[in-house]
């Protein structure tokens, strides 16, 4: 039988051996597959102590929120607190427990406390020492404050419309408003149809009429301007009184509706955020009598 491999081939390199794998930090064998098994071995009584450990403590905290969580909802149950409160409260605790497990924040140290347990807010001690501050910057010479601290909160709760109505009322002044109450004898009685009726909303431009009372509520609550007991020109109110809105007040009250004529005008407050807010130009502003408030 012919012999098929060609003769004289060249012998293939052998290749180089491996280079010796560096020691172990602490003198120890360097780990090869020859002595993994081995180490597997030795090391396994220190696994199982391990895994018992964790299984342990994994139990024992189990078990503590079980009882501490019981504790809770039986104790806010008997104070009167409603049961849906209660379990929202614990729900944002296992939330938090879980972000404290997971290493999402930063307060791992410290205990926690039932959401309606929590102080809300700042401390009397911090608020008192807040208002230190401000009692010593009031008496320091060389400080100086250009704007108000609130105005950029304020910019931040109103709608663009608001910004509107201010901005009339700075360049054109006092507006009047009425309110409609049902008539009684000697006014015993009477009741409040609807008040603040103005064109304040109309003149001013809003786009949206519907919201034009709400408007001026937010800005008479964040003390922008003023609802007066104080009547401007009395021929001013003639066209509010001929309005939709007026009209149909007018007649839900009845025979005997009474029309209260009062105004609607910025406050000092208000003028000077107007000042430093918008952009107005100085020889804009209202020139006229200012109501009292």
């Amino acid at each position: 039988m012919t012999d098929l491999v060609p003769p004289n081939l060249p012998a293939l390199p052998v290749p180089p051996p491996a280079p010796p794998l560096p020691p172990e930090p602490n003198g120890a064998e360097p780990l090869t597959p020859a002595n993994l098994g081995g180490r597997l071995v030795r090391a396994a009584p220190g696994l199982v102590r391990l895994a018992a450990t964790s299984s342990w403590h994994l139990f024992e905290w189990s078990f503590k929120a079980s009882v501490d969580t019981g504790r809770e909802v039986v104790q806010s149950l008997a104070s009167g607190n409603l049961p849906i409160e209660t379990f929202r409260g614990i729900a944002v605790d296992l939330r938090q427990v879980g972000r404290q497990a997971l290493g999402l924040t930063d307060d791992s140290e410290q205990p926690l406390v039932p959401v309606h347990l929590r102080p809300v807010g700042l401390t009397a001690e911090e608020l008192r020492a807040r208002g230190a501050e401000l009692l010593y910057r009031s008496a320091d010479v060389w400080f100086t404050e250009d704007v108000h601290p609130a105005y950029e909160r304020i910019l931040g709760e109103m709608a663009p419309d608001e910004a509107r109505i201010l901005r009339f009322l700075a360049t054109d002044g006092p507006q009047p408003a009425i309110d409609v109450r049902t008539g009684r004898p000697l006014g015993i009685g009477s009741e409040l149809i609807a008040g603040g009726l103005s064109m304040i909303g109309l003149r001013s431009g809003v786009r949206d009429m519907g919201r034009a009372s709400a408007y001026q509520n937010n800005l008479f609550r964040l003390g922008l301007i003023w609802f007066s007991r104080e009547e401007v020109d009395p021929e001013r109110y003639q066209v509010v009184e001929v309005q939709p809105d007026v009209a149909a007040a007018i007649k839900q009250a009845g025979r005997m509706a009474k029309v209260v004529r009062r105004s609607i005008h910025l406050t000092p407050f208000g003028e000077d955020f107007c000042r430093t807010c918008l952009p107005i130009a100085p020889e804009a502003y209202w020139t006229g009598p200012q109501l009292e408030l």
